[in-house]
């Protein structure tokens, strides 16, 4: 776990949020390499969802919304809530389920009675601070595309069953947020609601449920590493009849990174009721199978996952031996960088003009790195660290036939491309 959340700030894929000011209450930023990693897995979903499937449209709703939605969907109720304990002695709070032995994991102190706390984040629109003004960040990005549902059904002049997509940041007053970015404050969801007949929910629900176990398999997740976790009846969720975990296995554990749920006719019957808006479809409320996948922990699962140590080093120089080296194995898909270019030397300008002419003709199609510092032994290094796909060397011969060779992270092969060819080449072997 360590080793991981150092290469992460040590490599430009998240940083803690204001760090410079002491860092900011399990808040992140990500960093250049994680912001492509971040957009690679969006589009990945984002394809997989509207591409593979004609029946899944998208949607992009707004993060503030009339508080009257929260009140229909039951966020301003103990519904959504945590049971929280503080200890009397030292202050500090805890979610009641991560008490072993009624005692203060801080100091041994002894307990308050648990009570609940609201998970929702207040703000207030407008110059005056009251509660008319009083609304709330959202806590997840689901009710946007319920309370747009008839909008879309009407405009996309669709038909049951069909999906809504959507990507976007939710907020969630976290008691203890922990475990890096795998519990946070501010996070990003990637959502599919799926309406559809009653009747047809359980075979739904199935579907799906296969659907997204092997998304994370095609992209490299090792099937050892996952698992599904079915939600026992008495702990399932107020809107659901049917829940399941798809679960990974973290350095710190199983966890979480994706939600499947039966959440039948709650959502709309609900909305319906609140605000007065006939939402049925054909007579009936459309029963909706939901798909919820928390950006930040699947792109935490597929850093840990890619995580790879080998010792006796990969590229053979002296140091090296001696020496453990890492590396990051993305699917190509999901790798921040796909292409380094890198002159064998320096203090050649021949080879460093021909080196920059590669990178200008490759930079507008794929995502490239020029690295000209240090041994080529420790930039190849650099570049399995980052988990680039595959390394351009420009190299004397180059110079004389118009060729690279072109290095393989994962099978450290090698081989002779004319420089005329490089880019359908690499567009191919991506």
């Amino acid at each position: 776990m360590e080793k991981i959340v150092s290469l992460a700030k040590r490599r430009g894929f998240v940083f803690p949020s204001s760090e410079i000011y002491g860092g900011f209450g399990s808040c992140y930023d990500f960093g250049p390499l994680g912001v492509e990693m971040k957009n690679n897995i969006k589009k990945a979903w984002w394809d997989e969802m509207l591409k593979k499937h004609e029946d899944i449209v998208g949607l992009d709703a707004a993060i503030l919304m009339s508080p009257k939605v929260w009140q229909a969907s039951g966020h301003l109720t103990a519904g959504f809530a945590d049971e929280l304990v503080e200890c009397k002695k030292c202050h500090h709070r805890f979610r009641l389920d991560e008490i072993q032995n009624s005692q203060c994991l801080e100091c041994g102190g002894e307990l308050i009675k648990s009570r609940k706390f609201n998970l929702m984040m207040k703000t207030f629109v407008g110059s005056v601070e009251n509660e008319a003004t009083l609304t709330y960040l959202r806590a997840e990005t689901c009710q946007g595309i319920y309370v747009n549902f008839k909008n879309v059904l009407q405009t996309m002049r669709l038909k049951i069953p069909f999906g809504i997509a959507q990507i976007g940041k939710a907020f969630r007053n976290e008691i203890t947020p922990k475990d890096f970015i795998y519990r946070t404050r501010e996070f990003e969801q990637m959502e599919l609601q799926w309406f559809c007949a009653p009747k047809t929910a359980d075979k739904f629900f199935d579907y799906w449920k296969k659907e997204r176990i092997n998304w994370y398999l095609n992209l490299g997740i090792k099937k050892a590493d996952l698992r599904v976790k079915e939600v026992p009846k008495n702990e399932l969720p107020h809107y659901a009849k049917r829940a399941l975990d798809i679960e990974y296995k973290f350095p710190f554990g199983w966890k979480e990174i994706e939600g499947v749920h039966n959440r039948g006719d709650w959502d709309l019957s609900n909305h319906s009721r609140n605000s007065g808006e006939d939402l049925k479809y054909e007579g009936y409320f459309p029963y909706i199978i939901e798909t919820s996948v928390g950006v930040d922990r699947s792109l935490f699962a597929f850093l840990c996952d890619a995580y790879i140590e080998v010792s006796g080093g990969r590229t053979k120089t002296t140091k090296a031996t001696k020496e453990v080296e890492t590396m990051l194995k993305f699917h190509k898909s999901l790798a921040p960088i796909k292409v380094a270019v890198l002159p064998l030397v320096k203090n050649k300008p021949a080879i460093i003009k021909k080196a920059e002419e590669v990178y200008q003709i490759l930079k507008p199609h794929f995502n490239c790195q020029y690295d000209e510092t240090d041994s080529i032994g420790r930039r190849y290094r650099r570049q399995d660290e980052i988990g680039t796909v595959f390394c351009l060397t420009i190299d004397f011969e180059s110079l004389e036939k118009n060729d690279l060779t072109i290095r393989n992270r994962d099978t450290m092969k090698q081989e002779r491309v004319k420089i005329k060819n490089i880019k359908e080449c690499l567009e191919k072997l991506l």
